[in-house]
């Protein structure tokens, strides 16, 4: 599925950017939460209640300049963003709530950082 990571869009402290400026790949991922009673039987049956699919999107980021990552810091530090991107289920853009994991810079040299990644999670249930 090709989806094009300049689509992807976050909002978080009254500013939008295009994370598309600043990554080089994006993965789509789509894990199930289950509730408690879930499992298998002895018979190796699974059963179970599915809470629901909670999107997780992982970026990729390049390099980035001192400037870029003085822009970008605050937003990937806010507790909530928004984020849209396309949804293959409803096959159009969405926006979602989200909040994202932690993430470090590695400074090789005092001029750039090296590439680093984030994930975006989602608050609520596709």
């Amino acid at each position: 599925m090709f989806i094009d990571k300049d689509s992807l869009e976050v909002t978080a402290n009254g500013k939008t950017i295009n994370l598309g400026n600043y990554i080089v790949d994006v993965t789509f991922q789509y894990p199930k939460l289950w509730a408690s009673d879930s499992g298998r039987n002895l018979k190796g049956k699974m059963s179970g209640t599915l809470i629901g699919i909670f999107p997780k999107i992982s970026v990729n980021f390049r390099r980035l300049s001192k400037e870029e990552l003085e822009e970008i810091a605050p937003i990937l530090d806010s507790s909530t963003q928004t984020l849209k991107y396309y949804d293959p289920i409803k096959k159009q853009k969405i926006s979602i709530s989200t909040y994202t994991g932690d993430w470090e810079v590695n400074n090789m040299n005092i001029l750039e950082n090296q590439p680093f990644s984030i994930s975006f999670i989602a608050r609520s249930k596709r």
